[in-house]
C-alpha cells in the first residue's frame, strides 16, 4: 500500500473518530419535561404583557409538544440558550 493510500486511510479514521467524538448528546426525557413546562410558562407569560407579546415561531408556542419533542433532540447546551433567550426576553420588553 502506497504512502499517499495510508495517509489518505489514516486521515479518514482521524476525521470519523473526530466527528464521533463532537456529537453532542440529546436531552434526557426528565429534562425535556421541565423545558417544555418552563417553555409554555414563558410563552404565556410573553401573551399576557403586550410589550412581551411579538414572539413568532416554535420558540412562543404553547404546545408543549414542540417544545418537549425539540428538546428531545437537541444537546443540553442548546436547550439550555434556548430557555435563557426566552427569559433574556421577558427581562428586556417588561422595562
Amino acid at each position: 500500500m502506497s504512502n499517499l493510500i495510508k495517509s489518505a486511510l489514516f486521515g479518514g479514521a482521524l476525521a470519523a473518530a473526530a466527528i464521533g467524538v463532537s456529537v453532542a448528546k440529546a436531552s434526557p426525557p426528565e429534562v425535556c419535561r421541565d423545558y417544555a413546562t418552563a417553555s409554555v410558562r414563558q410563552a404565556l407569560l410573553a401573551r399576557s404583557i403586550p410589550a412581551c407579546d411579538h414572539g413568532l415561531g416554535p420558540r412562543w408556542t404553547t404546545d408543549y409538544r414542540v417544545h418537549y419533542d425539540w428538546c428531545l433532540g437537541a444537546p443540553f447546551e442548546d436547550v439550555a440558550a434556548e430557555r435563557l433567550a426566552r427569559t433574556n426576553w421577558l427581562r428586556s420588553c417588561r422595562g
